[in-house]
């Protein structure tokens, strides 16, 4: 068993962020008779899970849909690999959601950034290259 700030260095978070997954019902960490939050493995084990559902792209509010199957005792399947998604689960439904809502978004910053590059086109001409950042090419 570990304490919170010890939880956070192991799993590359920091000690606000533990206490704010739990205050969002994603953890549950034990607590000493002296009111310190104590962390062990299997604590450790969903906090990597939740944080690799956030990097990629998921909310807060999309893990917690999804707070019933992410520890590996209650789950039938591990994110990343292919299996039967656990009865009740809406595992593809949220993952869907949030990819429709990522593509949304990337047409609007595409056309945003058309209309922007037609303006910069528009008023100063030659003096800018607005075609799309490439690495290697001379800004």
């Amino acid at each position: 068993m570990m304490r919170i700030g010890a939880a956070a260095a192991t799993t590359g978070l920091t000690p606000r962020a533990l206490r704010h997954y739990e205050e969002e019902g994603l953890l549950r960490p034990r607590r000493a008779p002296s009111g310190h939050r104590e962390y062990g493995e299997a604590d450790l084990r969903r906090l990597r899970v939740i944080r690799g559902l956030l990097d990629a792209g998921l909310t807060v509010a999309d893990v917690r849909s999804l707070a019933h199957v992410l520890d590996e005792e209650s789950a039938r399947f591990s994110f990343g690999i292919r299996r039967e998604e656990p009865e009740g689960c809406a595992v593809g439904e949220v993952s869907l959601h949030r990819l429709a809502e990522l593509d949304a978004r990337i047409e609007e910053l595409t056309a945003l950034r058309e209309r922007l590059a037609s303006r910069i086109a528009e008023r100063f001409g030659a003096v800018f290259d607005t075609r799309p950042y490439a690495p290697g090419r001379a800004a």
